[in-house]
Protein backbone atom coordinates (compact mmCIF):
# COMPACT_ATOMS: atom_id res chain seq x y z
CA UNK A 1 0.00 0.00 0.00
CA UNK A 2 1.08 3.59 -1.05
CA UNK A 3 2.23 5.87 1.68
CA UNK A 4 0.22 8.91 0.99
CA UNK A 5 1.67 12.33 2.44
CA UNK A 6 0.31 15.91 2.72
CA UNK A 7 3.10 18.72 3.00
CA UNK A 8 1.43 21.44 3.72
CA UNK A 9 4.74 24.20 4.31
CA UNK A 10 7.37 24.25 1.83
CA UNK A 11 10.68 22.47 3.21
CA UNK A 12 14.09 21.85 0.90
CA UNK A 13 13.44 19.83 -1.83
CA UNK A 14 15.32 17.28 -1.20
CA UNK A 15 12.66 16.65 1.55
CA UNK A 16 10.62 15.56 -1.01
CA UNK A 17 12.57 14.06 -3.47
CA UNK A 18 14.37 11.56 -0.78
CA UNK A 19 10.49 10.32 -0.09
CA UNK A 20 9.27 10.10 -3.49
CA UNK A 21 12.37 8.02 -4.22
CA UNK A 22 11.98 5.57 -1.29
CA UNK A 23 8.34 5.13 -2.66
CA UNK A 24 5.75 7.82 -0.72
CA UNK A 25 3.48 9.42 -2.62
CA UNK A 26 3.78 13.14 -1.65
CA UNK A 27 0.83 15.79 -2.29
CA UNK A 28 1.18 19.14 -1.12
CA UNK A 29 -0.81 22.20 0.10
CA UNK A 30 0.57 25.54 1.15
CA UNK A 31 -2.71 27.39 0.78
CA UNK A 32 -5.34 25.92 1.87
CA UNK A 33 -7.18 26.57 5.41
CA UNK A 34 -7.00 24.33 8.58
CA UNK A 35 -10.73 23.54 8.01
CA UNK A 36 -10.18 22.92 4.24
CA UNK A 37 -7.20 20.56 5.13
CA UNK A 38 -9.39 18.61 7.93
CA UNK A 39 -12.12 18.36 5.42
CA UNK A 40 -9.19 15.74 3.11
CA UNK A 41 -7.18 14.58 5.98
CA UNK A 42 -8.76 11.18 6.22
CA UNK A 43 -6.78 10.23 2.83
CA UNK A 44 -3.70 10.23 4.10
CA UNK A 45 -1.23 8.55 6.10
CA UNK A 46 1.56 11.24 7.01
CA UNK A 47 1.77 14.75 7.33
CA UNK A 48 4.61 17.02 7.01
CA UNK A 49 4.40 20.46 8.47
CA UNK A 50 6.57 23.70 9.90
CA UNK A 51 4.20 25.50 12.20
CA UNK A 52 1.39 27.06 10.15
CA UNK A 53 -1.52 26.20 12.20
CA UNK A 54 -2.05 24.14 15.08
CA UNK A 55 -2.71 20.47 15.29
CA UNK A 56 -5.56 20.08 18.01
CA UNK A 57 -7.85 17.28 18.49
CA UNK A 58 -10.60 18.49 16.09
CA UNK A 59 -7.93 18.12 13.45
CA UNK A 60 -6.80 14.38 14.63
CA UNK A 61 -10.12 12.95 15.10
CA UNK A 62 -10.63 14.02 11.15
CA UNK A 63 -7.39 12.22 10.78
CA UNK A 64 -8.38 9.20 10.76
CA UNK A 65 -5.64 7.29 9.09
CA UNK A 66 -3.03 9.26 10.07
CA UNK A 67 0.61 7.60 10.96
CA UNK A 68 3.07 10.02 11.30
CA UNK A 69 3.09 14.02 12.12
CA UNK A 70 6.43 15.16 11.03
CA UNK A 71 7.45 18.74 11.55
CA UNK A 72 10.66 20.17 10.18
CA UNK A 73 11.33 21.89 13.11
CA UNK A 74 12.45 21.29 16.88
CA UNK A 75 9.89 21.47 19.16
CA UNK A 76 6.27 19.78 19.13
CA UNK A 77 4.14 22.71 20.83
CA UNK A 78 2.22 22.84 17.77
CA UNK A 79 0.57 19.15 18.34
CA UNK A 80 -1.50 18.30 20.96
CA UNK A 81 1.26 15.61 21.61
CA UNK A 82 -0.61 13.40 23.86
CA UNK A 83 -4.15 13.11 21.64
CA UNK A 84 -1.75 12.18 19.07
CA UNK A 85 0.28 9.35 21.04
CA UNK A 86 -3.25 8.02 22.05
CA UNK A 87 -3.72 7.23 18.95
CA UNK A 88 -0.94 5.72 18.00
CA UNK A 89 0.29 8.51 15.36
CA UNK A 90 4.02 8.66 15.43
CA UNK A 91 5.58 12.24 16.31
CA UNK A 92 8.75 13.15 14.57
CA UNK A 93 10.89 16.69 15.10
CA UNK A 94 14.30 17.01 13.78
CA UNK A 95 16.06 19.23 16.70
CA UNK A 96 19.12 17.50 15.73
CA UNK A 97 18.76 19.58 12.43
CA UNK A 98 19.14 22.94 13.62
CA UNK A 99 21.13 22.68 16.70
CA UNK A 100 24.35 23.95 15.17
CA UNK A 101 22.79 26.74 13.74
CA UNK A 102 21.22 27.65 17.16
CA UNK A 103 24.58 27.53 18.98
CA UNK A 104 26.73 29.40 16.67
CA UNK A 105 23.83 32.21 16.76
CA UNK A 106 23.86 32.19 20.16
CA UNK A 107 27.17 32.64 20.57
CA UNK A 108 27.42 35.38 18.09
CA UNK A 109 24.64 37.51 19.92
CA UNK A 110 26.81 37.25 23.20
CA UNK A 111 29.61 38.33 21.45
CA UNK A 112 28.10 41.26 19.75
CA UNK A 113 26.27 42.19 23.33
CA UNK A 114 29.43 42.36 25.31
CA UNK A 115 31.08 44.10 22.43
CA UNK A 116 28.34 46.76 21.24
CA UNK A 117 28.88 45.56 17.86
CA UNK A 118 25.20 46.71 16.49
CA UNK A 119 25.39 50.15 18.67
CA UNK A 120 29.11 50.96 17.35
CA UNK A 121 28.33 49.99 13.35
CA UNK A 122 24.93 51.71 13.73
CA UNK A 123 26.89 54.97 15.57
CA UNK A 124 29.86 54.99 12.90
CA UNK A 125 27.05 54.83 10.07
CA UNK A 126 25.11 57.70 11.04
CA UNK A 127 28.87 59.32 11.34
CA UNK A 128 29.80 59.20 14.92
CA UNK A 129 33.09 57.67 16.28
CA UNK A 130 33.03 56.55 19.85
CA UNK A 131 35.27 54.71 21.22
CA UNK A 132 34.49 55.06 25.33
CA UNK A 133 31.34 54.38 25.28
CA UNK A 134 31.38 50.97 23.12
CA UNK A 135 34.33 49.93 25.70
CA UNK A 136 33.21 46.16 25.52
CA UNK A 137 33.45 43.16 27.97
CA UNK A 138 35.49 39.44 27.43
CA UNK A 139 33.74 36.38 27.40
CA UNK A 140 36.46 34.51 29.38
CA UNK A 141 36.24 34.76 33.20
CA UNK A 142 32.21 34.87 33.21
CA UNK A 143 29.91 31.96 34.13
CA UNK A 144 27.60 31.19 31.52
CA UNK A 145 24.21 29.63 32.98
CA UNK A 146 22.10 27.46 30.11
CA UNK A 147 18.44 26.20 30.83
CA UNK A 148 17.78 23.40 29.20
CA UNK A 149 20.23 20.48 27.82
CA UNK A 150 18.42 19.01 25.34
CA UNK A 151 20.22 19.41 21.46
CA UNK A 152 20.14 23.01 21.99
CA UNK A 153 21.48 23.70 24.80
CA UNK A 154 24.41 21.02 24.87
CA UNK A 155 25.80 22.25 21.38
CA UNK A 156 26.08 25.90 22.56
CA UNK A 157 27.65 24.80 25.77
CA UNK A 158 30.49 22.67 22.67
CA UNK A 159 30.81 26.00 21.05
CA UNK A 160 31.50 28.22 24.80
CA UNK A 161 35.35 25.30 24.73
CA UNK A 162 37.13 27.68 23.35
CA UNK A 163 37.06 30.03 25.90
CA UNK A 164 37.84 30.36 29.93
CA UNK A 165 34.49 30.22 31.27
CA UNK A 166 32.42 28.42 33.75
CA UNK A 167 29.63 26.40 31.78
CA UNK A 168 26.60 25.56 34.41
CA UNK A 169 23.20 24.35 33.10
CA UNK A 170 19.72 23.36 34.86
CA UNK A 171 17.31 20.81 33.37
CA UNK A 172 14.71 18.84 34.53
CA UNK A 173 16.45 15.75 34.03
CA UNK A 174 19.13 15.01 36.48
CA UNK A 175 22.25 13.33 35.70
CA UNK A 176 22.86 14.69 32.05
CA UNK A 177 25.86 16.54 32.71
CA UNK A 178 28.93 16.21 30.28
CA UNK A 179 32.79 17.36 29.84
CA UNK A 180 31.27 20.52 28.71
CA UNK A 181 28.92 22.00 31.21
CA UNK A 182 28.25 21.30 34.79
CA UNK A 183 24.48 20.09 36.08
CA UNK A 184 23.10 21.90 39.45
CA UNK A 185 20.54 23.27 40.87
CA UNK A 186 18.38 26.54 39.68
CA UNK A 187 19.30 28.21 42.60
CA UNK A 188 22.93 27.88 42.18
CA UNK A 189 22.72 28.92 39.01
CA UNK A 190 20.74 31.65 39.54
CA UNK A 191 23.85 32.60 42.37
CA UNK A 192 26.92 32.04 39.67
CA UNK A 193 25.21 33.26 36.19
CA UNK A 194 26.68 36.39 34.61
CA UNK A 195 25.04 34.71 31.19
CA UNK A 196 21.73 33.72 31.12
CA UNK A 197 20.53 31.28 27.66
CA UNK A 198 17.51 29.60 27.17
CA UNK A 199 17.24 26.77 25.34
CA UNK A 200 13.00 25.31 26.71
CA UNK A 201 10.37 24.15 24.76
CA UNK A 202 7.20 25.71 25.12
CA UNK A 203 5.49 24.41 27.57
CA UNK A 204 3.11 25.05 30.53
CA UNK A 205 5.57 24.51 32.89
CA UNK A 206 8.06 27.10 30.81
CA UNK A 207 5.44 29.47 29.73
CA UNK A 208 5.88 32.81 31.18
CA UNK A 209 8.87 31.22 32.97
CA UNK A 210 11.76 34.38 33.14
CA UNK A 211 9.00 36.83 35.22
CA UNK A 212 9.79 39.38 37.80
CA UNK A 213 10.99 36.78 40.83
CA UNK A 214 12.54 34.73 38.54
CA UNK A 215 14.71 37.77 37.10
CA UNK A 216 15.73 38.72 40.74
CA UNK A 217 16.66 35.19 42.27
CA UNK A 218 19.63 36.01 39.94
CA UNK A 219 22.34 37.29 42.51
CA UNK A 220 24.38 39.56 39.91
CA UNK A 221 23.32 41.38 37.17
CA UNK A 222 23.62 39.43 34.06
CA UNK A 223 22.76 38.79 30.20
CA UNK A 224 19.97 37.18 29.00
CA UNK A 225 19.74 34.81 25.28
CA UNK A 226 16.75 33.52 24.44
CA UNK A 227 16.75 31.40 20.93
CA UNK A 228 14.10 29.07 22.17
CA UNK A 229 10.41 30.39 22.64
CA UNK A 230 9.37 34.02 22.75
CA UNK A 231 6.50 33.50 25.65
CA UNK A 232 9.24 31.70 27.99
CA UNK A 233 10.02 35.16 29.02
CA UNK A 234 7.58 38.42 30.06
CA UNK A 235 8.74 40.99 28.27
CA UNK A 236 7.29 43.61 30.08
CA UNK A 237 9.26 41.91 33.38
CA UNK A 238 12.54 41.61 30.99
CA UNK A 239 12.83 45.72 29.95
CA UNK A 240 11.92 46.33 33.48
CA UNK A 241 14.50 44.56 34.70
CA UNK A 242 16.46 46.32 31.70
CA UNK A 243 15.73 49.55 32.90
CA UNK A 244 16.49 48.92 36.74
CA UNK A 245 20.37 47.42 34.92
CA UNK A 246 19.55 44.20 36.43
CA UNK A 247 19.56 42.73 33.15
CA UNK A 248 22.78 44.25 31.25
CA UNK A 249 21.32 43.21 27.73
CA UNK A 250 19.19 41.16 25.92
CA UNK A 251 19.76 39.20 22.52
CA UNK A 252 16.36 38.22 21.62
CA UNK A 253 15.66 35.65 18.84
CA UNK A 254 12.18 34.87 19.59
CA UNK A 255 9.15 37.53 20.80
CA UNK A 256 6.61 36.80 23.29
CA UNK A 257 4.43 38.68 20.28
CA UNK A 258 4.80 35.87 17.25
CA UNK A 259 1.86 34.69 16.55
CA UNK A 260 1.83 30.75 16.40
CA UNK A 261 3.35 30.11 12.81
CA UNK A 262 6.66 32.68 13.97
CA UNK A 263 6.22 33.81 10.58
CA UNK A 264 5.04 37.14 11.32
CA UNK A 265 4.46 39.28 14.86
CA UNK A 266 0.94 41.01 16.22
CA UNK A 267 -1.07 42.63 13.84
CA UNK A 268 -2.34 45.17 16.12
CA UNK A 269 -1.70 48.93 15.66
CA UNK A 270 -0.67 49.93 18.99
CA UNK A 271 3.04 48.60 19.60
CA UNK A 272 2.47 47.11 22.96
CA UNK A 273 4.96 49.84 25.47
CA UNK A 274 7.48 46.82 26.44
CA UNK A 275 8.45 46.20 22.96
CA UNK A 276 9.05 50.00 21.99
CA UNK A 277 11.42 49.85 24.07
CA UNK A 278 13.35 46.79 22.88
CA UNK A 279 12.78 48.58 19.95
CA UNK A 280 15.02 51.61 21.01
CA UNK A 281 17.41 50.26 23.42
CA UNK A 282 21.08 49.92 22.53
CA UNK A 283 21.69 46.61 24.76
CA UNK A 284 18.99 44.92 23.42
CA UNK A 285 19.88 42.45 20.36
CA UNK A 286 17.01 41.31 18.17
CA UNK A 287 16.32 38.97 14.92
CA UNK A 288 13.54 37.13 13.52
CA UNK A 289 13.27 33.88 14.69
CA UNK A 290 16.63 32.99 12.93
CA UNK A 291 18.51 31.24 15.10
CA UNK A 292 17.80 27.87 13.54
CA UNK A 293 17.61 29.14 10.09
CA UNK A 294 20.65 28.94 7.96
CA UNK A 295 21.12 27.68 4.54
CA UNK A 296 22.99 24.35 6.16
CA UNK A 297 19.98 23.55 8.75
CA UNK A 298 17.51 24.11 5.74
CA UNK A 299 18.95 20.75 4.24
CA UNK A 300 20.01 19.40 7.66
CA UNK A 301 16.43 19.58 9.25
CA UNK A 302 14.71 18.06 5.48
CA UNK A 303 17.23 15.26 5.99
CA UNK A 304 16.55 14.00 9.50
CA UNK A 305 13.19 14.40 8.86
CA UNK A 306 13.27 12.05 5.62
CA UNK A 307 16.10 9.69 8.02
CA UNK A 308 13.13 9.62 10.62
CA UNK A 309 9.95 8.89 8.37
CA UNK A 310 12.11 6.45 6.55
CA UNK A 311 12.64 4.68 9.85
CA UNK A 312 9.17 4.32 11.17
CA UNK A 313 8.49 2.35 8.23
CA UNK A 314 11.57 -0.15 7.96
CA UNK A 315 11.50 -0.61 11.91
Amino acid sequence: MSIKILHIDSNNPILWQQLEDAGFENHADFKSSKEEIEAKIQDYNGIVIRSRFKIDKTFLDKATNLQFIARVGAGLESIDCDYAESKGIHLIAAPEGNRNAVAEHSLGVILSLFNNLNQADAEIKSGQWNRESNRGHELDGKTVGIIGYGNMGKAFAKKLRGFETEVLFYDILENIGDENATQVSLQELQQKADVLSLHLPWTPETDKMVNADFINAFAKPFWIINTSRGKNIVTDDLVAAMKSKKILGAGLDVLEYEKLSFETLFQDKNTPEAFQYLLEAKNALLTPHIAGWTFESHERLAQVIVDKIKAVYSG
